[in-house]
């Protein structure tokens, strides 16, 4: 499977890219994830030879036909809708000049089955024994299930000027909504065809998360009358048969605060900050409108991304210290008073830093002083709160992040260099290492902390530190 996704992402791989200019194209599907686009990208250009792909907003991308003239594309619309060769909602769109088009490579024609070669003569039946075979009983067809036909009705507007904004207001957050024309003539922007299941749940949702509002509705493609500007079926997973069950609100919390939407603290309460933050992640990811299934969900991807990233435990004797780390990415340099060193491995930019020493507050901000002076956390945005700190930077080498503690008559914490091309994983490293981060053994060196030379970590020198305004405590939650 993993060989047939990389020769998808060959498939997908840019023939062209170019500025959008005026042209339009035939929106014909839109996905999230670069695998299944790429994928059905793949299977559109066996058809076509002018395959695209674009960003829409709320993460996903289009896929369509272009680019050509609005007229060329308006009528080259109506007859592959007639053939049956794209989808019934398929539309036209017009990017605009700032929307970067990427050429899909053609994959060839797609395969054509062969008919099956006639039984040999002397097997074929003959009419007496056509005629004493009793009939098989025919079947009896299973009812197809009925058509999906439950919109999410978003805001309904009397001007038809002021409804194409909203229209574009709203593909913002829901890239396949459409436009509708009510039997009372006003103009409704509508996402949708779902099943009434589907459509209900999505919808209660998305109120929770603040994305629809809270008078919208659902209505059926009759009530909602014609449709003027096509959307798209939206990719909203049905809802489960039974409600998914909650897991532990501190594994929660650590889930969310690892995918970047929770900043409280992990102490397994629930309140407004958490539900805030798992409607968010419902909201981004839409892989189901319950919040217990949900939260699964993004357990099991955080599960399966710390084994993507290697994390093991590093057990620091100097220190005393344990975190979660990527051992893969490091490798130890030594040890210098209070601090462990550990830079990169094979060239990979990564360094961790753990400190340790008796001492309180005053200590803490030395240490700190320290971790700015050498380069770091470059140009940091401080958090200083009575017994921690947090440190956070970057230039045009690498992100710095730094936590340091009072804990037990001591200054300690950690500080984590990932290079400034892997954000992502940079702030779930950070989670990571803040979440599992506590002593395991008394420190081998106790002695009071001396300014080491800079270790040799790559772009390391240091930065002026400009004043930075100390950023305000985060509410509880």
């Amino acid at each position: 499977m993993r060989r047939f996704h990389w020769l998808l992402m060959a498939a997908w791989l840019p023939g062209a890219v170019w500025a959008q200019d005026g042209g339009a194209v035939i929106r014909i599907e839109a996905k999230r994830g670069e695998a299944a686009t790429a994928e059905a990208a793949a299977s559109w250009s066996a058809q076509f030879p002018d395959v695209v792909t674009f960003r829409v907003p709320g993460g996903w991308t289009a896929i369509g036909l272009g680019p050509q003239t609005p007229a060329e594309a308006a009528a080259r619309l109506e007859s592959l809708k007639a053939e049956g060769k794209i989808p019934a909602d398929s539309f036209v769109a017009e990017p605009g000049s700032n929307v970067t088009l990427t050429a899909v490579a053609p994959t060839g024609d797609a395969p054509v089955a062969e008919a099956p070669a006639e039984a040999p003569a002397a097997e074929a039946a003959t009419d007496e024994t056509a005629a004493t075979t009793d009939p098989a009983p025919a079947e009896t067809p299973t009812p197809a299930p009925d058509a999906p036909n439950h919109y999410l009705r978003l805001e309904a507007l009397p001007d038809r000027t002021d409804a194409d904004g909203a229209l574009e207001r709203w593909r913002e957050t829901f890239a396949d909504a459409g436009l509708w024309q009510l039997p009372n003539d006003r103009f409704a922007v509508a996402l949708g065809p779902l099943s009434e299941a589907s459509a209900t749940a999505w919808l209660a949702a998305f109120k929770s998360a603040g994305a629809a509002p809270r008078d919208a509705f659902l209505a059926t493609g009759e009530e909602l009358g014609s449709q003027i500007v096509a959307g798209a079926a939206p990719d909203l997973p049905a809802p489960p048969e039974a409600t998914g069950e909650m897991p532990p609100l501190d594994e929660v919390q650590r889930a969310l605060r690892w995918a970047g939407f929770y900043e409280g603290k992990i102490d397994g309460k629930g309140g407004p900050k958490t539900e805030a933050a798992i409607n968010a992640e419902i909201l981004a990811e839409r892989l189901s409108p319950d919040a217990g299934t949900a939260m699964q969900k993004l357990i099991e991807r955080r599960s399966a991304w710390r084994g993507e990233m290697g994390l093991s435990q590093l057990q620091d004797a100097h220190t005393g210290l344990s975190a979660m780390v990527p051992m893969d990415k490091l490798a130890f340099d030594r040890n210098e008073r209070a601090l462990a060193i550990y830079g990169p491995k094979d060239g990979s930019g990564a360094a961790l830093i753990l400190f340790s020493q008796p001492g309180g507050q005053q200590d803490l901000l030395d240490l700190s002083g320290l971790v700015i002076a050498l380069g770091w956390v470059p140009q940091p945005v401080r958090d200083v709160q009575p017994g921690s700190i947090t440190l956070d930077g970057r230039n045009d080498t690498h992100i710095g992040h730094a936590e340091g503690q009072v804990r037990d008559g001591r200054a300690e914490g950690f500080v984590l260099i990932w290079p400034v091309s892997d954000a992502e994983n940079q702030q779930r490293l950070a989670a990571e290492l803040s979440d599992s981060f506590a002593r395991f053994a008394p420190a081998a060196n106790d002695a009071p902390v001396a300014a080491p030379a800079a270790p040799a970590l790559p772009d390391m020198t240091p930065q002026p530190v400009a004043p930075e305004a100390e950023a305000e405590a985060p509410a509880g939650n």
